[in-house]
């Protein structure tokens, strides 16, 4: 993170000196009940829907719930929280947290330089970045149950991300727009979905307060993220200790498409990233995201896209000619 940003959100807060001079934590400036259920009127001003604050150190951070989504970026250091009395999660620098509507958490005590930033999240901020992603996702499944009002399928999302440059960088201009207010909220909303992409391509790095189904989700996506080149139904079946014909099932009743075509859809998304971003021969390409048949990826590629191969790294390429 960028050195003088991260001095400014090291900043002891008010709250924090108070803390640090003997006072206890003021449950009043957060709630307004007896349950410690944090109020997003409390932490929005009237009409936005996106906020930050910086984690309070120095004290535990009691049990509490939100009525708004609470993302947790670590700055720096680490934090410790216990999510609903039994999954306790460490993040580390440049990890992210996910925490959904009425899901109980608390935290540990923080130090000095364990600076967390907190996004307050109004649900309906994420229409913008739901609308941006493609097909059913660990985060798809979160924000819809986070629009809906649904509770315990899906409580929390963690993501192991500390070393992924574009995913830092996603969240430092968030931050940075958030906190000098000079971006609107559309360019907001899409650095959330930009975010929300750049996270799909790591959901083998996630872990979640998910029911077994979701578990049997995550698996999967972090089999195919680490084997797209040669995955096949047979090896994961047996992985999983499952027989091929259930699991195939359960890939069609999680995800709605089959296998063969989660595994396409992974296998054209790098082949576009290599497009895009580089001047590898199609053909070498073709080959490195998994396909022997070259005619079948040219008649796949062009069902999918409407234009060959060719034509898409013209209209695309990132790269000077």
């Amino acid at each position: 993170m960028n050195r003088g940003l991260l001095n400014e959100l090291g900043k002891i807060s008010r709250e924090e000196q108070e803390l640090l001079h003997g006072s206890k934590l003021r449950k009043d400036r957060y709630a307004s009940g007896q349950e410690f259920r944090i109020d997003n009127k409390k932490l929005l001003k009237k009409g936005k829907m996106i906020d930050i604050r910086t984690h309070t150190r120095f004290v535990a951070f009691p049990k509490h719930c939100h009525d708004y989504v609470e993302i947790l970026y670590m700055c720096s250091g680490s934090t410790t929280h216990i999510i609903n009395d039994t999954a306790e999660l460490r993040l580390e620098t440049g990890d992210l947290l996910f925490i959904g509507k009425g899901c109980w958490h608390e935290v540990l005590p923080a130090g000095l330089e364990d600076v967390g930033v907190n996004f307050i999240v109004l649900p309906e901020f994420f229409h913008t970045a739901f609308s941006m992603m493609e097909g059913k996702s660990v985060l798809s499944d979160f924000v819809i149950d986070n629009l809906t009002g649904k509770k315990g399928k899906m409580p929390y999302l963690y993501f192991h991300v500390g070393d992924v440059l574009p995913i830092q960088n996603l969240v430092e201009n968030l931050i940075w727009s958030l906190r000098s207010g000079s971006s609107d909220r559309q360019i907001n909303e899409i650095t959330m979905g930009l975010l929300f992409l750049q996270l799909l391509q790591y959901t083998g790095r996630a872990e979640s307060g998910e029911n077994r189904r979701n578990r049997f989700a995550l698996d999967l996506l972090s089999y195919i993220d680490t084997n797209f080149e040669n995955a096949t139904l047979s090896e994961f079946s047996g992985m999983e200790g499952q027989p091929v014909y259930k699991v195939s099932r359960a890939v069609t009743a999680e995800f709605g498409i089959p296998f063969k075509k989660l595994l396409q859809k992974k296998r054209f998304q790098m082949a576009l990233s290599q497009l895009t971003g580089t001047r590898c021969p199609v053909s070498e390409i073709i080959a490195s995201v998994g396909y022997e048949n070259t005619s079948y990826f040219y008649h796949k590629f062009q069902e999918t896209y409407h234009m060959s191969p060719g034509e898409y790294r013209r209209r695309y390429r990132s790269f000077r000619k």
